[in-house]
């Protein structure tokens, strides 16, 4: 019996599609393993073997990010867990490295070399600020690693080492003031921000869209915050002499909590003042509380209340798994589909190796994403609804609107530099 060899670019498609009408629970790996040798599927010297491929996980555990990036770490490793109970990614179960990046760039740089470096992991998981984002940008290229970044951002990047799979700014903020101005008639924003790339980037785009490229209106203040700022009582005074239509507030962290109790306290409450923000997801409001948030709305592309199959099935996994008391958020819910877009684009590669990932990674669908149906566009962000959630008291967020159909990803939009 002649030695095995290994299968053409033409069975190894077909054995593919043979397999996509299995389930794929029931696959055995060695079928998956022999298919896929790992000579063949890691010419790169990943931490690949026959029977484990080695991934990274880099968020903050700890400092004040980690209020944000918790449900990210939950969610990526649901994903991994049921990924691997169902047989791992081309017959090989999969480890991670956990690395904490403390809520500071330079460690996020750090770690993320860390990773790619020493441990060779095939594949990241990570960050959550863009001012994290941009430290770690340049050691993935150099290094040629993947990043899978789940959060939202102010867009104007493009990568090949990196799946953006929260929304840029054209499918987040430009969608959402444009329903402010419709809805709810705002003229005049207040632009609030944490100090740092991406608030100060949305606000641009947003000051941009809002005066001159959507003509929605004028913006009458722009103030920034240190991260980790808890006094607003001097903010909270500008805003009550501008009295603007709209506050727009991109605050991000720890910094939230203290922001709305002190809104409260001021008498600044939804039935006297519209505030749409696109950085407090349900894991805010969680240390935020409910009474403190209700009313105010948010754009995002997903909340926890959207009512799918899709969607009841992963929140029912994610509370069996963290607990019943536990929330999830438009960040958590896009980490969680870092895994499972890595895994189908493996799948379809036929390899781990970090080339053949990217040139596979357009066009990959995952139907079953919990908020609706998620792709790969050419520029590595994903086609997705724009929405708009109003905060409820028990720290939920009711659907109001969505976008009829799926917005393409424009993360370079012309007018907005």
């Amino acid at each position: 019996m002649s030695a095995f060899q290994p299968p053409s670019s033409t069975d190894r498609r077909r054995l593919l599609q043979g397999m996509a009408a299995l389930p794929l629970a029931g696959l055995p790996a060695a079928a998956w393993s022999q298919a896929f040798p790992t000579a063949k599927v890691n010419t790169t010297k990943l931490a690949v073997t026959d029977t484990e491929v080695t991934v990274g996980q880099l968020h903050s555990a700890t400092g004040t990010m980690a209020i944000s990036e918790t449900g990210s770490i939950q969610a990526e490793q649901l994903a991994i867990d049921q990924i691997n109970a169902m047989g791992g990614i081309l017959g090989r179960k999969i480890k991670v490295i956990k690395e904490d990046g403390a809520s500071d760039w330079p460690t996020f740089a750090e770690k993320s070399k860390k990773l790619l470096v020493n441990d060779r992991v095939a594949a990241v998981f990570g960050c959550w600020t863009s001012a994290s984002r941009k430290a770690v940008l340049p050691v993935f290229e150099k290094e040629n690693g993947m990043l899978y970044y789940p959060t939202f951002y102010e867009g104007l990047e493009q990568s090949k080492n990196v799946i953006y799979t929260g929304q840029e700014a054209t499918q987040q903020i430009i969608w959402g003031l444009d329903w402010a101005a419709k809805e709810k008639k705002a003229k005049s924003y207040f632009l609030i921000g944490s100090d740092y790339i991406w608030p100060r980037t949305s606000n641009k785009i947003a000051r941009a869209h809002i005066e001159r490229v959507g003509k929605l209106g004028t913006v009458v203040g722009e103030e920034y915050y240190p991260l980790g700022h808890t006094n607003f009582n001097s903010l909270i005074n500008k805003i009550k002499v501008a009295k603007p239509d709209c506050i727009y507030a991109i605050i991000v962290g720890g910094s939230n909590v203290a922001f709305y109790k002190q809104l409260k306290a001021a008498g600044i409450t939804a039935d006297k003042q519209f505030l749409l923000t696109i950085s407090v997801t349900e894991d805010e409001i969680l240390g935020i509380g409910g009474e403190n948030m209700v009313g105010f709305f948010a754009s995002m592309k997903y909340f926890q209340s959207l009512d799918n199959p899709n969607n009841k099935k992963f929140v029912e996994a994610f509370k069996a798994k963290y607990g019943a008391k536990e929330v999830i958020g438009d960040v958590t819910q896009a980490a969680y589909l870092g895994p499972w877009l890595w895994k189908a684009t493996v799948e379809k590669a036929g390899s781990f190796d970090i080339d053949a990932v990217a040139k596979a990674s357009p066009g990959i669908e995952f139907k079953e994403a919990p908020e609706g149906y998620v792709k790969i566009h050419e520029n590595h962000h994903l086609w997705s609804k724009a929405r708009i959630g109003q905060a409820q008291m028990d720290g939920q967020y009711k659907l109001i609107a969505e976008s009829p159909n799926l917005i393409e990803p424009n993360p370079f939009p012309k007018g907005y530099q």
